[in-house]
């Protein structure tokens, strides 16, 4: 079964499951790693501030719903080890809201084509418009860079 089918039934399965327990498909994979297969589902609060944040009782609770969907209809043909975790201190930025949620946070940002010699950069996520995020350097060093130009933007672990 293609990773993309798997990925829009974990979206089907859960979405009215989601709503009413107030929170939201952050992201979905199902990949091969040596010789096993995972499905990794995280979650997050639906509109949340920066600080909100699931616990592990919203991570349970999906996981036995999920599990009981997949076992009943069992989709996928592979054994497979099913995870439901939040996206992490480390989340990686999709949407604009993840964006606009972080404004203001520390953030790693990687390029599919190298500026100024450079495809990686971290900063200040100053803010998104018009698809181009800004990203502070230094106090006298920004960039900026269209969404189109970002291979991935994570939250940066600053110890």
């Amino acid at each position: 079964m293609a990773k993309e089918h798997i990925k829009e039934l974990v979206s089907k399965y859960l979405k009215g499951f989601l709503d009413e327990n107030d929170l939201e498909l952050y992201n979905s994979e199902f990949k091969k790693e040596g010789k096993d297969w995972y499905l990794r589902v995280y979650i997050d609060k639906k509109n949340a501030e920066k600080d909100e944040y699931v616990g592990t009782d919203d991570c349970e609770k999906v996981s036995r719903f999920l599990s009981e969907c997949l076992d009943k209809d069992d989709p996928i043909p592979q054994n497979y080890t099913l995870e439901v975790s939040s996206p992490g201190i480390d989340r990686q930025l999709f949407q604009v809201r993840d964006y606009e949620r972080f404004t203001g946070d520390m953030v790693d940002v990687k390029l599919y084509k190298s500026i100024d010699g450079k495809k990686e950069f971290q900063g200040i996520l100053k803010g998104i418009s018009d698809n181009k995020i800004e990203i502070e350097i230094t106090e006298n060093e920004c960039y900026s860079f269209d969404l189109e130009e970002v291979a991935k933007t994570s939250l940066a672990v600053v110890f």
